[in-house]
């Protein structure tokens, strides 16, 4: 290589890099650092596998408590029910204890830990909230629920001819009232559980709900009978109650038409019947003021003073008042309440009580009463209708006498009633205030709320004056938009269909008291009202799509609005009702006027907070 100069130059040598030997000191010390890193690591891993393992232990103890503790909690609350408090102490004990070790595995360090992982501790926060819940199950309730055994107990609370132990029940009021409190906050809480991606978890906490709700139903129902059936039932003194038997092949507000009546008189916890005679409201009664509302929605009608239109109203309140007073200027007497009841109530107590025997021996049975009552009776006296009214109250009357009489399984018979009075099949009202403001948070009183949550009352009034209800079928859809702003849109969709088979039928079954729009005969002529949310304001009304005039009112604070609709025999009628309502916190509401059909209900109706 030549420089500017043109004089030759060597290049430089290439420089090699040359690794020191380390010493044997250094090469000690390295080796002590690797064996350090590979302990660690060991450590590591042992920690690792230790925890899972203290978790899966954990876990499998946790699993076979909480199972143990709710299988014991079952056997407690069954053992209640059958009267045997001796065992109920003794499981429910059980059930406290496997409950409390369960409640230490899920509150251990390792659980915690693993609940607090994102999504993949989902299962474990769950569980450690099941447990939690069945702890309290155990010892807020359960334990206490023992001392009150007597007044949870069929067996025990319904003593030789059906007299109520009202003793029994005002001594468990004070237990059972915070046994109340503390099942509905648990009940609250179980709802509340998480879900989790695993699926036996999961099924788990569905499991819980259902078993804690079922639970708050029975204990919070109890306390509530404990709370004012003493005094209803006649412990201070006798009572009196008009009884009505519904027929509901021709829709009322509160269920049907006001067919056979008496009055049930209680004293000191014995319930009897008597005045169930065939008996009609003629009189021309004065009138009482239910309101400017009710005046104004119902008026037209004459519900106070005429007896056929005396519960046009779902709140069955309204109805019984006019029974009262009908009552009081018909016999002179002054009822302490009232009650209801229709055919299918009297199917769910025929299951518990037994058959009954007609005078010329035919069977009345939990499975053709229904029929018997609602259908056949107008084709089997199709031309003696007083004829017809006796053979019905005959088979109330029996029903009411086998249910008053030996019981021999209360269970079964208090399962048939708590049935019906959810279905509203079975209605109550006390003149007592205080009495009735009880009752007004039950589905016995069959009351419509004052609430602004979300509403949706569908109520049918027959206006054939026939006895097509029998046959109609109803479906009924609720659906509103998301919890945007102060105002949403929302939508009910009513289908009423008119499942009357070919057939002959007689005018009074299928033909029209006053046929005003010429409808051909079979033709069900209804009034379609629906109680809506209140504040909501109606944008349209559509029969099969095409606007219909509406009548508007008002309900218990709810806006009403009234269509009048015929439905020809065979065929499906749609009734759309579009509505802006206000946003409003709560679960939607949806109450299920009980006539014959069970109707088929979709409520989509977001919850706002």
């Amino acid at each position: 290589m030549n420089d500017v100069t043109g004089e030759s130059v060597s290049p430089e040598p290439r420089r090699r890099k040359v690794r020191r030997r380390l010493s044997d000191e250094e090469i000690a010390a390295q080796r002590k650092k690797r064996r350090r890193v590979q302990i660690g690591c060991g450590v590591g891993a042992l920690v690792v596998v230790g925890f899972i393992g203290w978790l899966g232990y954990e876990g499998l103890q946790a699993k076979s408590n909480l199972e143990k503790a709710q299988d014991f909690a079952t056997q407690a609350k069954d053992a209640l029910l059958a009267g045997d408090t001796d065992k109920a102490r003794i499981v429910a004990g059980d059930a406290d204890r496997y409950a409390q070790d369960a409640q230490g595995s899920v509150d251990s360090v390792p659980w915690r830990v693993a609940g607090a992982v994102p999504f993949v501790g989902s299962p474990f926060d769950s569980s450690r909230q099941m447990t939690t819940i069945v702890s309290g199950l155990t010892e807020q309730v359960l334990l206490p629920a023992v001392d009150a055994g007597s007044a949870v107990s069929p067996d025990q609370l319904i003593l030789d001819g059906a007299r109520i132990n009202l003793a029994a029940l005002r001594d468990a009021a004070p237990v059972l009232e915070t046994t109340s409190a503390a099942i509905s906050d648990l009940d609250e809480q179980a709802q509340n559980v998480d879900s989790t991606w695993l699926g036996l978890i999961d099924d788990a906490r569905v499991d819980l709900q259902d078993q804690v709700s079922e639970l708050s139903g029975m204990l919070n129902n109890t306390s509530l009978a404990a709370q004012i059936a003493p005094a209803m039932l006649g412990a201070d003194g006798p009572r009196s109650y008009f009884i009505g038997f519904q027929t509901n092949a021709e829709a009322r507000g509160t269920g049907g038409l006001l067919g056979g009546f008496g009055v049930v008189r209680a004293a000191d916890g014995a319930v009897a019947v008597d005045d169930l005679s065939r008996r009609d409201f003629q009189l021309p009664y004065e009138p009482i003021d239910l309101g400017r509302d009710f005046n104004q929605a119902y008026g037209a009608s004459s519900p106070t003073t005429r007896a056929v239109n005396s519960n046009v109203s779902s709140h069955f309140p309204y109805a019984a008042q006019i029974w009262q007073s009908m009552w009081r200027q018909e016999t002179g007497e002054e009822v302490d309440g009232a009650i209801a009841t229709d055919p299918v109530a009297l199917s769910y107590i025929l299951e518990a009580v037994g058959p009954i025997t007609m005078p010329d021996g035919e069977k009345i049975t939990a499975d053709n009463v229904v029929e018997l009552t609602e259908a056949t009776a107008y084709k089997r006296f199709a031309d003696d209708n007083d004829a017809r009214k006796r053979y019905l109250e005959t088979i109330a009357a029996r029903v009411v006498d086998r249910m008053t009489g030996s019981i021999s399984n209360p269970r079964a018979l208090l399962e048939g009633l708590g049935r019906a009075a959810s279905e509203r099949r079975i209605a109550v009202w006390s003149a007592n205030q205080d009495e009735q403001t009880v009752l007004e948070t039950t589905p016995l009183a069959h009351a419509v709320p004052e609430t602004d949550a979300p509403y949706a009352g569908v109520v049918i009034n027959n206006l054939g004056g026939n006895k097509l209800d029998y046959y109609l079928q109803r479906q009924i859809e609720y659906r509103a938009e998301e919890c945007n702003g102060d105002r949403r849109a929302s939508q009910v969709t009513v289908r009423l269909t008119n499942a009357l088979p070919e057939g002959d039928y007689t005018t009074y079954v299928a033909g029209m008291f006053d046929n005003p729009i010429g409808a051909p005969f079979g033709t069900n002529l209804t009034d379609l009202a629906l109680l809506s949310t209140n504040g909501s304001d109606l944008r349209k009304v559509t029969v099969d799509g095409k606007p219909v005039f509406t009548y508007k009112g008002t309900e218990r604070g709810h806006p009403m609005f009234n269509v009048q609709v015929p439905i020809p025999q065979g065929q499906t009628v749609e009734v759309k009702f579009e509505l802006d309502e206000p946003i409003a916190r709560g679960s939607a509401l949806v109450p299920i006027q009980p006539l014959v059909d069970t109707p088929d209900v979709i409520v989509a109706v977001p919850e706002c907070h």
